[in-house]
Order: structure tokens, then sequence, then C-alpha cells
């Protein structure tokens, strides 16, 4: 199901083959934006949207496909390319739409000339987020259409429409998707990529590109609520929005997004008539569509993930029609306000739209029983993660300090670093967004009259630790800024940062210097080690602690994954039988996954298989009983 093609695309060189490729959600998008003649795509790592400037820069790398420090930056680079009159995709993950926001709002008074999709991948559940917010809201904030994609075949072709929808109302596009279309896989059929026959012109226009002027601005606002109706009037019939069962039925069912999918799935185990409208334009609204939907009906439920977004809008619209036809959905309690919608959920609810169920949806006892019994499986720190040394010494040298580890704070970020919240560690206390470790350090500094330990990675220093750091430097805060330089954005998949030097499509760029930029910001104590060695990392943060005013630790290490991956793991420690007494210090202080007790032999054993060989365990035996095979034969 295809828009039809613009002027600007016929024009172009668009190649009419096409196939059927098995493609993950993510993939198909990267491919629906290279036929779409993308010439610059970039983003922050995020789950669950990072493949997708991943898969364009490996399909394609002439196109300039390329991580940003973060989202914000990202987006204007965006702009400054769409401006010219090519084309460009910003990606990121829901949260990530908080730090972008700021150019959104200017963005959309001033408008585009080539065409500008934001990718904005929520997560309900949520699986891996700090929250389940629902960026649709962001459309009616900033007026900007927003479409949403129901599968992966759709997701590849909407986005192809969201360029020619862009460049036909010049404005930008923001393209919702969620977990399960971002990660699903299917088959998909795609053509082939085109390119443009475009050269970048920007042309001065004072009153649209500067947000200076308040008259302009005034104008630029006129101009979008204008456009915003046209682009409605457009969603009233297009192909991505569709009415499907019996004309007939006296029940509806309005979907957007993933759920339609299980709708589809459960509407034969349901006993009754449905008609069914489905959407791919929460915002805005294809009024007339909804409204003429729900003429004739005896009630409605509405179907979408997230916030009950779709269903607000939609009573809105009947409300201001003059309908009186009941409303369903998440307000109502049919559907739940919180996690992910599943088949069973949106089965229960029809059942009790018609009367043959009472309750919400429980699980199935025997369900309930599984669960109950199967044992936690949390996740931890990888064998030989360089953070688990960084914790530990923190933890010791406060122990050495006489402080305690209740007594100072320790504020976390975003990062792999965060599962220090588990035990045997539970270092961090603290943990929301990127950045904040050092905000949250600073503003406890002034009012606690101690010092405050900040930990974050090195991708999240650069995407929004700077300015923080700035500001303890300019009040000469009483902060200890622990940066754990692990050299890449390892959650997300090990994705380059400036501080790597790399690329996604192997351009050569600058590799910034942690240590020099930190020194340059006016930092007094700075120090650089190897978290490997827990006597250095220690002493250097007792050090550290002591220091009036800010303080960093460069905690620098390589993610072990690219080491494995290398094949570049070294010697391997081994436990000395008759040296273990069995006191499981090794594992209560590290809690590495590679140490285990035998419970029969009282002693602990290593997992050859899963040891990386850091030696952080080898460190902590107080019995000497971990040693490296080359330790043993110099006698020790």
């Amino acid at each position: 199901m295809e828009a039809a093609e613009s002027p600007l695309t016929a024009s172009s060189r668009h190649l009419k083959k096409r196939e059927r490729k098995l493609l993950m959600g993510n993939e198909a998008i990267a491919y629906g934006a290279l036929e779409s003649g993308v010439v610059f795509a970039t983003g922050y790592p995020g789950t669950p949207s990072t493949e997708v400037v991943e898969t364009i820069a490996h399909l394609h790398p002439e196109v300039f496909a390329e991580w940003a420090p973060n989202e914000k930056v990202a987006l204007e680079e965006a702009a400054g390319v769409a401006y010219t009159g090519l084309r460009a995709l910003v990606t990121m993950k829901c949260v990530g739409l908080n730090v972008a926001a700021d150019p959104l709002m200017s963005l959309a008074y001033s408008g585009v000339e080539g065409g500008l999709v934001v990718l904005v991948a929520d997560d309900p559940g949520p699986h891996t987020s700090q929250t389940e917010q629902d960026d649709r809201y962001y459309g009616k904030l900033s007026l900007l259409p927003v479409l949403e994609p129901a599968d992966p075949q759709e997701a590849h072709d909407l986005i192809k429409y969201a360029y020619e929808l862009s460049e036909r109302y010049k404005v930008p596009v923001i393209f919702r998707t969620t977990t399960r279309v971002n990660h699903t896989t299917a088959d998909v059929e795609v053509g082939e990529f085109i390119e443009l026959d475009r050269k970048p012109v920007f042309k001065k226009d004072i009153e649209r590109y500067v947000r200076a002027s308040m008259e302009g601005n005034r104008k630029r606002h006129r101009w979008l609520n204008e456009t915003l109706a046209k682009i409605e009037e457009e969603f009233n019939s297009m192909p991505f929005n569709w009415t499907e069962g019996k004309e007939d039925a006296k029940i509806g069912i309005i979907v957007e997004g993933a759920p339609y999918n299980y709708v589809k799935e459960v509407l034969p185990e349901v006993n009754a008539e449905f008609r069914v409208l489905k959407l791919s334009t929460p915002h805005p609204l294809p009024r007339k569509l909804v409204v003429e939907f729900l003429k004739g009906l005896d009630y409605a439920i509405v179907v979408d993930e997230g916030a009950p977004f779709l269903e607000e809008e939609v009573k809105v619209a009947a409300y201001e029609a003059g309908l009186n036809v009941p409303i369903y959905g998440k307000r109502t309690g049919h559907l739940p306000l919180e996690g992910e919608l599943t088949p069973s959920l949106v089965k229960n609810a029809l059942l009790r739209l018609i009367g043959e169920a009472e309750e919400a949806y429980e699980k199935p006892e025997e369900i309930k029983l599984a669960e109950s019994l199967a044992p936690k499986r949390p996740p931890v720190m990888c064998p030989g993660c360089p953070h688990r040394g960084s914790y530990r010494a923190a933890l010791d040298a406060l122990r050495d300090l006489k402080l305690g580890r209740y007594k100072v704070p320790i504020h976390g970020d975003i990062g792999c670093y965060a599962l220090s919240l588990l035990p045997p560690l539970e270092a961090i206390w603290t943990e929301f967004v990127m950045g904040a470790s050092i905000s949250l350090a600073n503003g406890q500094s002034i009012v606690m009259d101690k010092k405050i330990i900040a930990t974050i990675g090195d991708s999240t220093f650069f995407h929004n630790g700077i300015p923080p750091l700035i500001d303890a430097v300019y009040k000469n805060l009483n902060v200890l800024v622990m940066i754990l330089d692990n050299r890449t954005t390892a959650m997300t998949g090990h994705q380059p940062h400036p501080g790597t030097g790399g690329s996604e499509t192997g351009r050569k760029f600058n590799e910034i210097d942690i240590e020099a930029l930190v020194k340059a910001l006016g930092v007094k104590y700075v120090k650089t080690v190897d978290p490997y060695n827990l006597k250095e990392t220690r002493e250097a943060i007792e050090e550290a602690m002591k220091v009036e005013g800010p303080a960093v630790v460069i905690a620098r290490r390589e993610c072990v994954i690219p080491v494995i991956r290398r094949g570049e793991i070294g010697e391997k420690p081994i436990v000395v039988e008759d040296r273990c007494t069995g006191c499981k210090a090794c594992i209560l202080l590290t809690g590495c996954p590679a140490l285990i007790y035998d419970p029969e032999t009282n002693k602990v054993r290593i997992d050859e298989l899963l040891c990386t060989g850091c030696g952080v365990c080898n460190q902590t035996c107080p019995f000497d009983a971990i040693k490296f095979p080359s330790e043993l034969k110099r006698g020790a």
C-alpha cells in the first residue's frame, strides 16, 4: 500500500525492481528511508531505535549515517540539511525526544524544504526505558503531524509517505514506532535505493528562520495551524487509514499501531460482529473519517498503545460532531493505563464490551504459578566489565576513609554501570536521565556540606554530562565525578562516540580526549586510572575525596565484549584449592558471574567459558587463593 508519488520523487531516478526480504522493523524503516533518497541520517543510540541508523550505514555507506553526541544536536544538524532541500532522518528512543524538544518546537515554525522525519521509538512495557512516555503528545505540543505504522511492511511504506508529506507541506514529520514494530521480524517488500537529483540550496529568509522576530513568530504560528488543517484533510483519505469488517455492524473498534495485529488475531474468537477503523495518523486526527465511522454505531472501543491519546482525540471529535456514541478504552478501564498491550488484554476488553466478561484480564492460574516458580534472572554486569572494578574501588575507598557506604551518595547515570544497583555492589543511589548524576551531585554538595560522588559513562558524559561539570567548576562545587570510560556506547550495542574517534561508516573522525577536555574546563584534580587495578583506582578516589572543589577520576578500560570479539583475551586466573577457604569474599565483593561456589567442596571455582581474565577477583581474595598461572610459575 503506497502513497502517490510527489513531483519531486517522480522526477528522480526511481528504479522499479522490488524483492521480498526478511527484515526487522528497524531494518524495514532503513530500507524505506534509502528508497526515499535520504542523504543524512543521525541520532543518538537508544533501544528500540538503534538499528535504523546502523542499517543505513551498513547498506549504503555513501549516506552520511553517523551518531551525534545527543538528540538535540542530531535534530539541529538534520534540520540544517533539510533547510537546503535534501532529505534527512533523525532517530531516538522515547525519552530522547525530551532532549530534542527544544529545537523541535522552533523547527515546527520554520518548517523545512527537504523532507525531514523524526523517528521516535516508544517503549510500552517499558522494556529498556526509564518511562513509558507516549510521544504522540509531542505532535499536539509542536503542531506537527504524527504517523505510526502497525508492522514492518507498513513501517517501510509509511516512512516513504512521510517524506512525501514532509515536502508537500514543508514540515517535519514525527514517525512514532513502538518496540513490537521496531523489533518484530517479517517479510517486507522493498525496492531499490534512489538518489534525488538535487543540489543543496539555502535561501536567506529572516521571518521564517529567525525566531527573534515576535511578529514573524505569530505569522509562522498561523501558517503552522493552517498547514496542520490541510494535513488533516489529506489524512481523511490517505491509504494508510481504512475501514474493514461488516458494513452494518453496530460495534466499532478504532485502533492504531501494533495493537491492530492483536485486534485481527482475537476477532475470530469473539462472538460478535465488529466494524474496524485502522488508523496510522494519530495527529492530526482525521476527524471526518472518524465521525463517519462512528455514525450508526451503538458503541465503540479505542485500542491504542501507551497513553489514552487516540481515545481522547476520538472522544473530542465525537463530542464536537454532536454524536452520542459511548466510547470505551483505557479511560473507562477496559484496557490498562500501564504496560504493553497483548492479544489477551485486547480479547478481554472486547468480551467485556459485549458483556461476556465481567472482570479485567487476569493471568490464568497456571501462568501465575509458573512465574512464581521460575527463578529471577536480573541483568548483571558481564564478566570482566570494567565498571565492576570502578564501583568496588569506590566502595573500598569510602570504607578506608571511614565514610561508610550509606553516608556518601553515589549517583548513577544511564548506561551498563546502572547495573551496579544490584547486589552485591548496591553502589548507586539514583539513576534517571542522561547527565543527571553530576547535576544531582552538584545540588546535594551545596545543601549537604560534603563531597558527593557522581558516576557517568563516557558516551553519557559527551551526551549531557559536560554542562553540569562546567557548572561544578564555575561554582567550585565539592563533587567527585567518576567518568567510567569503556571506550564505546556499550549498552546499546557498541556505537562510537566523540571519545572513540570511530564512525558507523568507516569515516575517520577526530577523537576527543576526555582528560584534556576536563582539564580545559578548569578541573584541578584529574586522574586517569585502570579500573582493573583496584589499588590504583581506590587510591585515586581517596585522593579525590580529599580535594576541596570538583575532582574527576577517569576509569579507563575498554568494554570487554569487543575485546572478546577480537580474540584478545589473555591469561585467566585459577583457584588454588588448598588456599581457598570457601569464604566467598570474591563472589560477595564483585558479583562476577564467572565465580561459582561449590557447596559440596566448600570451594570457589572459575568458569573458564565466562572468565575474561580481568583479575579483579584475584585482588579481592583475602587468602591469596586466586592466582594467574604465570604468578604460580614465579612461585607467588
